[in-house]
């Protein structure tokens, strides 16, 4: 039998699929173009927060207003739809992580922990109970079948990449998904959304950290954990004492405005230690790094990680989400962790954010995987580290 347009070897009229439903215009118009091919849809809504607690916001998800939005797209569209309440395994799944992790001088990433947990893991587990063949989503990626298996690539409208956010998809959960929006534009997606007539057609994207009220996401943290307003020392990479603060919440790495602290020259914050409440702060110089350690590394593409590392062969990677890839090496470690050489560098590099990995930097390369940082390298300790590992070769 031959492939439908999602590579499934059914008619469309027997091939369900169930669609992730955020109540946006991108995951709108994929239920739409999935029923219009005659696909068997199934819209599925989560309620992931409590929309009382947490007040409305332009450019928030997921709660209040988006399941309305869902709900009528599915009825206009006349397809099943059903709205789960996930709060509960949001909260543990993604927002406790999310306080933990400041809580210990990270900047986490909510959005990737809520795609590797409660969408791609739990949502995907409901669409296989409901007899789905694939759970598609309005996420702006493409996938193709390689072999037995789909392999991930940059979507043809780089502005929208949102692969930073999908690294950690394991490969089972791969082969389960597709994204219908890969090969289209955002503007294009808006047009298919008025052409269906759909009421969300000009709705403003959404933005991260949904949750979180007015961007304030430390008052949330103190609520769940109040300990986060423990004070501290900020100091200056010198030694000098600068002044204190009143959480390290407060701070993130690269950091420059709010510091509380008056000094003769522009400062960077450049390390958070959680254990002792310090606050290192230094000039822009400071921030530099060539190299960086990962864990929980998720890998996708064919080629291993160590093959990479053996042949010195260059890829490109992604240290933040706006950022376009730029050339990287892999490097092997004596304890087995992955540490990645950054050939030009960055600035700013700040624990508890995503390192991804490419094959290119153009539309359609392939996505490898990536891992959490843990730590960067200054350029110092760099070249002491490069120091002993000629002096151990030789």
């Amino acid at each position: 039998m031959s492939l439908n347009s999602l590579d499934i070897p059914k008619p469309p009229a027997e091939t369900r699929v169930v669609v992730a439903m955020s109540g946006g215009v991108d995951s709108s118009v994929v239920a739409a173009l999935l029923a219009e091919a005659g696909y068997d849809v199934v819209g599925i809504t989560l309620q992931l927060y409590d929309s009382g607690a947490t007040p409305r916001r332009a450019g928030a998800c997921c709660a209040g207003q988006d399941i309305h939005d869902a709900r009528r797209v599915s009825e206009k569209l006349g397809i099943d739809h059903y709205v789960l309440d996930y709060e509960e395994k949001f909260r543990k799944a993604v927002i406790d992580p999310f306080a933990e992790s400041y809580l210990a001088g990270e900047t986490p990433i909510p959005c990737v922990a809520c795609n590797q947990t409660v969408k791609f893991r739990d949502l995907l587990e409901t669409a296989a109970d409901l007899g789905a063949d694939a759970l598609a989503t309005g996420h702006y990626i493409e996938t193709r079948q390689r072999g037995a298996h789909r392999a991930m690539f940059r979507p043809r409208d780089l502005d929208r990449d949102q692969s930073y956010f999908l690294y950690g998809t394991t490969q089972a959960q791969l082969d389960f998904l597709r994204f219908p929006l890969g090969t289209l534009t955002k503007d294009e997606t808006r047009q298919i959304a008025e052409r269906f007539g759909l009421a969300v057609a000009a709705k403003p994207d959404s933005q991260d950290i949904c949750f979180v009220a007015k961007g304030r996401y430390f008052d949330v943290i103190r609520k769940l954990r109040p300990e986060a307003g423990e004070p501290g020392d900020i100091v200056h990479i010198d030694g000098r004492h600068l002044g204190r603060h009143e959480g390290i919440v407060n701070f993130t790495i690269g950091q420059r405005r709010g510091l509380g602290v008056a000094a003769g020259e522009p400062l960077y914050v450049v390390a958070l230690d959680a254990a002792s409440a310090t606050v290192t702060v230094g000039p822009r110089s400071a921030l530099r790094t060539h190299r960086i350690r990962l864990r929980d590394v998720n890998w996708l593409g064919e080629t291993r990680p160590e093959d990479y590392a053996a042949s010195e062969r260059e890829l490109h990677v992604k240290v933040r989400s706006t950022r376009p890839p730029a050339p990287a090496h892999i490097r092997a470690t004596s304890d087995g962790s992955v540490e990645v050489e950054l050939v030009l560098g960055e600035d700013g590099v700040a624990p508890g954010q995503a390192c991804v990995f490419y094959d290119g930097v153009e539309a359609g390369a392939e996505v490898l995987g990536g891992g959490v940082i843990t730590e960067s390298l200054p350029e110092v300790e760099a070249a002491n580290a490069d120091r002993d590992l000629v002096t151990t070769t030789a």
